[in-house]
């Protein structure tokens, strides 16, 4: 897929899994869980890689951030989180609290 055919959540999520980015993720009692194996990971064990918003076609105030992660023992995936006055404050509280070190965007595809 190329660059310029990006244009959705989802086109975004199926390029990072071609990428090995496969794991799917939640945030439940401030912790990052896997969809899969139920791995659960503090802030400290997290690492950002990538992060894309995207604003609604028929609603710019429906926006969602996707972000790519890797955590401490290797596992790469990604978590679709919607964003703006309605967001659920436990997750975005999760992702302000990653420290900045773990914060890059060494796999974003755009760049």
């Amino acid at each position: 897929m190329e660059k310029s055919e990006l244009k959705s959540e989802k086109d975004f999520i199926t390029l990072y899994q071609d990428k090995g980015y496969s794991h799917n993720y939640r945030v439940s009692n401030g912790k990052l869980v896997d969809l899969e194996d139920k791995s659960s990971y503090d802030t400290e064990a997290v690492y950002i890689v990538a992060e894309h918003r995207f604003e609604g076609i028929s609603n710019p105030s429906d926006m969602s951030i996707l972000y790519v992660i890797k955590t401490k023992d290797g596992n790469k995936g990604t978590i679709l989180v919607n964003y703006g006055p309605s967001n659920a404050t436990d997750i975005a509280e999760f992702f302000n609290n990653i420290p900045k070190d773990n914060i890059s965007q060494e796999a974003n595809v755009l760049v």
